[in-house]
């Protein structure tokens, strides 16, 4: 129940934040979001090659280990893949000039000439995205938690971290739409609750056996390692046009290895 607490707080203060950043500096933040996505992809880098990867390894083998990363990062490309299809109508996909953008959140739906109903409906559109990105996130965190405590805890304030970009990205189309500030940063919050549906996967995986939670481990680094790979740096490095995302992503990077060392 601990952990499910736990990813409920990571999942809803993470996004919300987010909103609440967008509310208050505003809806062109992207010099700010280049800085937390760069920053939290490090952090992220850190515990999935420090924490995940040897965790699964430990309790199955490398077989099993690398299996999981696979499928982690073949379950996100197939989310990206079908949004793809779905949404732009074209194979392939490309950087843009926010993060956003990356899961179609400015798409002009049939050229819809209302632009404040576009960017709404590109928010719904985010909302759908984002809210599926969080399940294996609260995965790793509920197979982590079943297994030792202060693991889960530690990917709980790192996943939190990295919510705060996504919570930006969910609610600028939200805000741009016509909805109020208030009810953005609720809604934006609010999509981070589906974290907990991955947490109690990742409970109930945890007590079936070692292999399960190995594997649950490997799957959420795969997908974890996918999200900062493609999407996070990239998308920082562009909408920085500098190389200021290198530094904070080193400085994530260490971050996160002085993190996991407090907490062991």
């Amino acid at each position: 129940m601990n952990m499910i607490l736990m990813s409920f707080i990571a999942g809803v203060i993470g996004m919300g934040l987010g909103g609440v950043f967008t509310a208050i500096f505003g809806t062109k933040t992207d010099k700010m979001t280049s800085i937390f996505l760069s920053f939290a992809g490090g952090v992220m880098i850190s515990i999935v090659f420090l924490e995940l990867v040897p965790e699964s390894m430990e309790l199955s083998n490398l077989l099993i280990t690398i299996i999981g990363l696979v499928i982690g990062v073949l379950m996100v490309y197939v989310l990206h893949y079908i949004m793809d299809k779905l949404l732009r109508k074209r194979e392939g996909s490309e950087l843009h000039d926010s993060f956003a953008e990356f899961f179609h959140s400015n798409e002009v739906i049939d050229r819809v000439a209302d632009r404040k109903s576009s960017m709404f409906r590109s928010g719904l559109i985010m909302i759908f995205a984002i809210g599926l990105h969080n399940v294996p996130e609260g995965l790793a965190m509920g197979a982590a938690g079943q297994h030792d405590t202060s693991l889960g805890i530690a990917l709980a304030i790192i996943i939190a971290l990295h919510n705060i970009p996504e919570g930006m990205a969910v609610s600028v189309p939200l805000m741009v739409g016509g909805l109020s500030r208030l009810k953005s940063v609720f809604i934006t919050a609010a999509v981070g609750a589906t974290t907990v549906i991955g947490a109690v996967a990742g409970v109930i995986i945890g007590g079936i056996s070692d292999i399960a939670v190995a594997m649950s481990f490997s799957i959420a680094g795969g997908a974890m390692l996918y999200v900062v790979v493609g999407e996070m740096l990239p998308q920082s490095i562009v909408m920085s046009k500098d190389r200021i995302p290198t530094v904070f992503a080193l400085l994530g990077t260490i971050a996160g290895m002085l993190f996991i060392e407090l907490v062991h």
